[in-house]
């Protein structure tokens, strides 16, 4: 009697979802971060009537790291337009995220976003930290 193999599912190929880094914007949002961002805003009294906020922090595995928050609109931050929401990033973090792609992805692993970052050198293994 022969014992079947069991499936893995690290055997599955994965597609490799691609990034348009090209998109001539400080920072562009997947539709896939779009509808999170609008669900979340939704469902969350704390995001009423605040925007979507990106900044860079020290810290993480790698030196710096992302941060993601509702927070109100000011004179400290740029304001990018992404499909129908206004996505604010910290003018200090300008630098860091110039052409970036946020996503948000949830797979077996785990729930979140994900930020694929032209400038970046390299990533943790967990991709919240960064080196530039």
């Amino acid at each position: 009697m022969t014992i079947p193999t069991p499936i893995r599912f690290d055997d599955e190929k994965k597609v490799e979802k691609v990034y348009n880094l090209d998109h001539g914007k400080l920072i562009d949002l997947t539709p896939e971060a779009i509808a999170y961002v609008k669900d979340f805003s939704l469902k969350n009294n704390k995001a009423v009537g605040k925007f979507f906020k990106i900044s860079v922090e020290g810290g993480g595995c790698s030196g710096l790291q992302y941060n993601f928050t509702f927070a109100d609109k000011d004179d400290t931050v740029e304001v990018v337009k992404c499909e129908g929401i206004e996505v604010l990033v910290d003018k200090t973090s300008v630098v860091y995220l110039k052409s970036s792609v946020v996503d948000y992805v949830n797979e077996l692993g785990g729930a979140g976003f994900v930020v694929k970052n032209p400038q970046s050198t390299a990533e943790c293994g967990c991709g919240v930290s960064f080196t530039v």
